[in-house]
């Protein structure tokens, strides 16, 4: 007896409408590995049709004023708060993340960031206007830049269309987004709340896969393309806009040095560090999972650890005493799994290190000790709940390896010394430094990226303004 799956629908001008070509996707639960619904694998002509619908509503959207704009995502920010518990089920069933960490650690701040969003509608600051040319007065206006093709990654996938749509909005633009061809669930069912108080045209969604997402970007529609993703699809997504030279945003991958001094207090700052790596299953680009100890300390915070990621537990998304749920794909499963399996010879796996159950994506918390800086677990991006130690000798070297890998996004520095944290934070090449502490954000504060971690920012009011651009008007006096 076969199940029928449920069929999810782009959202274009105001309406659900299935791929043009009627072609569709198996979307897989990740905590079972069973799919549980369609979704379109939508072609050309779906973001031809998507691209003119946000072109149409430009026009009309770009004239409102900002308390207009400011209206319309408060109401966006209330709906999604009262249908919290549909959006949690759907992203859980998107994920396998655990139902009730969705729930208080991820709905709470999409809601904030939206009405954050809402308030810097009204907030738009400027140079005043002057003569900086006898007889003649300028002013600046900031305005929005128009179509955004957005798209959206499996790790976060209704935070992250939150972060993608909610400035872009807010400034005036229209907006088409593609989630990621695994996690299209929430996205649609954001669709369906946001259709009822925005135009039609205003937000679109097209489901699809890599070429779809590749269709949008290449699309002369467009100004600007916004994604976050792997380093590899920003590049491409980079070259392709270079093309009709569209703007572009790019939060890409990153590889976040955690520095442990051996004034740290090492319990706590193990239990923070374990939750900072291994919570949505290490699948953050912010992740703690990359630690550096000092040597005098090396060998009992490396104990703690693995201690830690034993007591850490991941499970079915019902299960109130799990952290972490499933990989979100087979094949970031065999990602994982290629890691530890080409570890070299002088590595040792302390904790974990195997796949759980052989249901869904489960994989165990894993601690990697005896690592070298050129290891390739070491530079590149495992994406899953590992965390690998390596030891330093002074500040020097801590920050030589710190800074030795081609991301750049985040960083934490853990000491009792408050002159040293202020000089690894000069020192650091990140676009975040946290002291003490790892992976918390507000969206008052920018999130964003150096080297191949990508540019431009998301959350406050340098992400709004990345969604503006600006305009020197200059008049005569006479």
């Amino acid at each position: 007896m076969t199940t029928e799956l449920r069929r999810l629908r782009n959202y274009i001008d105001g309406e659900f409408r299935d791929a043009v070509d009627g072609r569709t996707i198996e979307v897989v639960n990740p905590a079972t590995g069973e799919a549980y619904a369609t979704s379109p694998l939508s072609g050309q002509s779906d973001v031809d049709a998507a691209m003119a619908a946000a072109a149409a509503a430009f026009p009309a959207w770009r004239d409102t004023t900002p308390s207009e704009r400011q209206k319309a995502l408060l109401k966006i920010a209330d709906a999604v708060e009262a249908r919290a518990d549909e959006l949690v089920a759907a992203e859980s069933e998107n994920t396998g993340k655990p139902l009730g960490l969705t729930s208080s650690e991820e709905l709470p701040p999409m809601v904030d960031q939206i009405r954050f969003f809402a308030g810097a509608a009204r907030l738009l600051e400027g140079r005043s206007a002057g003569e900086y040319m006898e007889g003649m007065t300028s002013i600046i206006r900031r305005e929005p830049v128009g179509v955004v093709a957005q798209v959206a990654p499996w790790n976060y996938p209704m935070m992250m269309a939150v972060w993608k749509f909610a400035p872009a909005i807010a400034a005036g633009n229209t907006v088409v987004l593609k989630p990621s061809d695994t996690t299209p669930a929430s996205t649609v069912l954001l669709a369906e709340i946001i259709g009822e108080i925005l135009p039609k045209g205003v937000f679109n969604v097209v489901c699809g896969d890599r070429e779809t997402g590749r269709a949008m970007v290449e699309h002369e529609v467009p100004a600007m393309a916004s994604i976050t993703g792997s380093v590899r699809a920003g590049m491409q997504v980079a070259e392709s806009a270079a093309k009709d030279v569209k703007r572009v945003h790019l939060e890409l991958g990153g590889k976040a040095p955690v520095v442990v001094f051996e004034d740290t207090d090492i319990a706590k700052a193990v239990e923070d560090i374990a939750v900072a790596g291994y919570f949505n299953a290490g699948q953050d680009c912010t992740a703690a999972t990359r630690v550096l100890v000092h040597e005098s300390i090396h060998d009992e915070f490396v104990a703690a650890l693995a201690k830690a990621a034993a007591d850490t537990k991941t499970g079915l998304p019902d299960d109130e005493d799990v952290l972490f749920g499933p990989l979100n794909n087979a094949n970031q499963l065999k990602q994982v799994t290629g890691f530890i399996e080409r570890l070299p010879a002088h590595a040792k796996v302390e904790a974990g290190g195997h796949r759980v159950g052989d249901k869904g994506y489960f994989y165990a918390p894993t601690v990697v000790s005896g690592l070298k800086q050129d290891d390739e677990i070491i530079q590149n991006e495992v994406f899953g709940p590992v965390i690998t130690v390596q030891s330093f000798r002074d500040e020097d070297q801590a920050v030589e390896y710190a800074n030795g890998v081609e991301y750049a996004l985040a960083s934490s520095v853990w000491t009792k010394d408050h002159a040293r944290a202020m000089r690894m934070s000069k020192r650091l090449d990140f676009g975040c430094v946290w002291i003490n502490t790892h992976i918390p954000l507000v969206a008052e504060m920018p999130h964003g990226g150096f080297k191949k971690s990508g540019y431009g920012k998301d959350l406050s009011a340098y992400g709004f303004e990345d969604y503006t651009r600006i305009k020197h008007v200059m008049t005569s006096l006479g």
